[in-house]
């Protein structure tokens, strides 16, 4: 395949790929502004079954119980990651450091299902033996969600340790602080880019979780386990509406993840100048 060839089969595949990922969303989101009931043919075009979605109690409901969980799995994943990934990184023996990730990441390379189930067999068991009548609930969603967001957090703050001086902390411990200290006023600020990324991601992730939730989550509703409880009967645009808003809010937050990012590869790529 000559150059020229190429050069036009890849826009070619390019926009390929793209339609048939973004397609069916736009599809999607042209009939969440679809003022009649149908869900094959437009009747017109205004935000009515926007204006359903916000009149309905349970929809507010498990839109509520969905932030307050993505909110507390991502704030509880990030301060378990980044101790992790600090103490990971100060690991002297570079096959302890090697094992110490591998298990790490080992949750993202698991299948969800899997997650899942063991996780449900581990609750209920732990609640039979404590003698806990509500075995699942909020608070088994909260550490199901907090244990699949901890390696994306570990992963996203590893790579701005790798990048700052290590000696940085070492020094401000000699100028008199204590570690406490070295670790909030100079390992902190220089991974806070790192943190905030991870923070969006992690609550991206718990945000449109579905099948861990299914199986831990039971009596406490999220907006996915909503969304598959209606597909199950005749689905209407207001489930369009609540899908397309669900989608605007993730797309936005992967966004700024990758603006932050880039951020601070920018300002990494600026220091290591001035220092040449």
């Amino acid at each position: 395949m000559n150059k020229k060839t190429k050069r036009i089969l890849l826009p070619v595949y390019a926009a390929l790929l793209l339609a048939f990922l973004y397609l069916p969303m736009a599809v999607m989101f042209l009939f969440s502004f679809n003022s009649g009931r149908s869900t094959l043919s437009l009747e017109g075009f205004g935000f009515h079954w926007y204006a359903e979605l916000m009149n309905n109690a349970r929809a507010r409901d498990a839109l509520w119980n969905t932030v307050i969980l993505a909110v507390s799995a991502a704030a509880a994943s990030v301060i378990l990651g980044v101790l992790a990934a600090v103490g990971m990184d100060r690991l002297r023996r570079k096959w302890l450091r090697s094992a110490a990730q591998s298990i790490t990441n080992l949750p993202m390379m698991n299948p969800e299902i899997v997650t899942g189930i063991s996780m449900m067999l581990l609750f209920v068991s732990i609640s039979q033996l404590l003698q806990i009548k509500q075995a699942l609930g909020f608070h088994t969603m909260l550490l199901a969600h907090t244990t699949f967001c901890l390696p994306y957090v570990v992963l996203s703050v590893s790579p701005k340790l790798r990048q700052m001086d290590s000696h940085l902390s070492e020094a401000a411990q000699d100028l008199g602080c204590s570690p406490a200290q070295a670790f909030f006023r100079v390992i902190v600020p220089n991974i806070a880019t790192g943190i905030a990324a991870a923070f969006l991601l992690a609550f991206t992730i718990s945000l449109d979780d579905f099948v861990v939730s299914n199986f831990v989550g039971q009596g406490f509703e999220t907006l996915p386990r909503f969304i598959y409880d209606q597909t199950k009967k005749r689905v209407t645009p207001d489930m369009y509406a609540l899908s397309t808003i669900t989608f605007a809010v993730i797309f936005i937050l992967l966004i700024l993840s990758n603006l932050l990012q880039a951020s601070s590869e920018k300002k990494r790529l600026r220091g290591t100048a001035r220092n040449n």
